[in-house]
């Protein structure tokens, strides 16, 4: 397969890939999901949203009075249990769809995917070697020209 053709499969693939992802992605909805005080649960105890804060301010505070590394590892944390508040409380749905919609969404996906990897881990070894042979047979070619041409020239002096 030349390189114009490995291209033209290369973007093909690609955009076989986006178009399915695009679908896909404008069926599904995400929301948060906030219970009867707002928040999340870790295992039995209720959190309520506004109260992942709490830490965060407090170590913010205590890096402005304190210059040692506790208050900053502290607010670190703090952050995280913010992101993990907001990650527990999200929740991801998809539209009622028919089977060949989502037939199509899935097609579309890993057949644009295996088109762009089958171009990715092509195996390109045997296109250059043939190349490199036949340069390899036209430099041979070019010399024994040349020697026969020599040796015409020594035969005639």
């Amino acid at each position: 397969m030349n390189r114009k053709n490995e291209l033209i499969m290369f973007l093909g693939g690609i955009a076989l890939c986006a178009t399915g992802l695009f679908i896909l992605f404008n069926r599904v909805h995400v929301g948060s999901f906030f219970g009867f005080m707002g928040g999340f649960q870790l295992g039995r105890f209720s959190v309520p949203s506004g109260l992942v804060v709490i830490p965060f301010i407090i170590g913010v505070v205590w890096m402005f009075v304190s210059d040692s590394i506790l208050p900053k590892f502290f607010t670190a944390l703090s952050v995280i249990l913010i992101v993990v508040a907001i990650i527990m409380t999200t929740h991801i749905w998809m539209d009622t769809m028919t089977m060949f919609d989502w037939l199509l969404i899935l097609v579309l996906i890993f057949g644009g995917g295996a088109m762009v990897a089958k171009i990715l881990f092509q195996d390109h070894t045997v296109e250059k070697k043939a190349e490199i042979d036949k340069e390899t047979q036209r430099q041979i070619n070019d010399l024994q020209k040349e020697l026969e041409d020599l040796k015409k020239n020594t035969n005639k002096q």
